[in-house]
């Protein structure tokens, strides 16, 4: 996708060399090398940083030190896959340096921590600061949230997402070492979850509060697994998210929304909606969220264009997941419903 103006690309540093940065934001910037210019890599290791350096096309500086980045005048923005639990240090001292930046989501481990980053975060004086959350940049959510806007199915009444997401050995995120230490709160919930949530708040609307329970079927996938949630949305859809990343089933996880005059199922690619007694299908393109989520960024930094991910809005998905974590630890004794505004 080309540029509509003249001006150079953002010249930037890819701060991570794990998987997700080589297998989707590293192929997605190559693509984009109209508006992006990766100029340097960062990794706490420098064997990983040289591994991920020689694969481009083009000779980049190699950092080890975050400081010593941070403080090139060459680096104009800042692009951090890290993991979920140290990537909050990172994006302070990205935010400090003055630097853009796009993170990866979720914004942190939990709303504490988020809501202490977006206080150091003065969007006033021109820093760009996006959290990537590449679901929100799917065609297929983005129209279907539009069809409800557009009272394609009437009034929303009810909403669910059924997702089963397996994590086995023979998955490439199995075997990273933080996703199974188990400190991470809510564990794969959180990290998968993160995207579901953000779907459905951009399709149904806003989540006031929850309901949950959770367990840990699978030892290996601490600290839980399966999580089974009742959700109330501010415009009054009554909800279900069910998850577990523990075991299998041959169903996909659409987003199914029935509104009083119609109904439509959603997933990555995909909508089928029914009103006025005829079902139609819509394709679209897919898993391309992450380079128009950059497409974004580039454009909020030379344009200073809005973005559909600014901090706020991450930080309301991640208050839904803390939500259903904390329901679930307070279901055994009281059943209580959590507030997540």
């Amino acid at each position: 996708m080309a540029q509509t103006s003249a001006q150079p690309p953002v010249r930037l540093a890819l701060i991570g060399a794990g998987i997700f940065a080589k297998d989707a934001h590293l192929p997605s910037l190559l693509r984009l090398r109209d508006q992006f210019e990766i100029v340097a890599v960062y990794s706490r290791t420098e064997t990983a940083a040289v591994a991920l350096a020689q694969t481009l096309p083009h000779p980049v500086r190699i950092y080890t030190d975050l400081s010593a980045l941070l403080a090139d005048p060459e680096i104009e923005a800042v692009d951090i896959v890290l993991p979920i639990d140290v990537m909050p240090a990172v994006v302070a001292q990205a935010l400090a340096s003055g630097k853009h930046l796009i993170s990866e989501k979720p914004i942190a481990p939990d709303v504490a921590t988020a809501r202490r980053l977006i206080d150091a975060y003065t969007p006033d004086s021109g820093q760009v600061w996006m959290v990537g959350e590449n679901w929100r940049y799917e065609d297929a959510f983005i129209q279907a949230s539009e069809m409800v806007q557009r009272d394609e199915i009437g009034r929303p009444v009810t909403c669910h997402m059924t997702v089963f997401a397996p994590v086995t050995p023979a998955s490439k995120y199995y075997h990273s070492a933080w996703r199974n230490a188990g400190h991470i709160p809510g564990g794969y919930l959180l990290d998968g979850g993160i995207h579901h949530v953000a779907a459905m708040r951009l399709v149904v609307g806003e989540i006031a509060a929850v309901s949950a329970t959770t367990s840990l079927v699978n030892p290996q996938l601490p600290p839980v697994d399966t999580v089974n949630a009742a959700l109330r949305f501010v415009n009054g859809v009554q909800g279900v998210y069910l998850a577990s990343y523990a075991v299998g089933a041959p169903w996909p996880p659409y987003l199914h929304v029935v509104g009083d005059h119609g109904a439509l199922r959603v997933i990555r690619g995909e909508i089928e909606v029914t009103s006025g007694g005829v079902t139609r299908t819509f394709h679209s393109d897919k898993f391309d969220g992450v380079q128009k989520e950059l497409i974004a960024f580039a454009t909020a930094i030379r344009q200073a264009t809005p973005h559909r991910n600014p901090p706020a809005e991450a930080l309301r998905d991640l208050a839904v997941v803390e939500a259903m974590l904390l329901a679930a630890q307070a279901e055994a004794a009281q059943g209580q419903w959590v507030s997540c505004l």
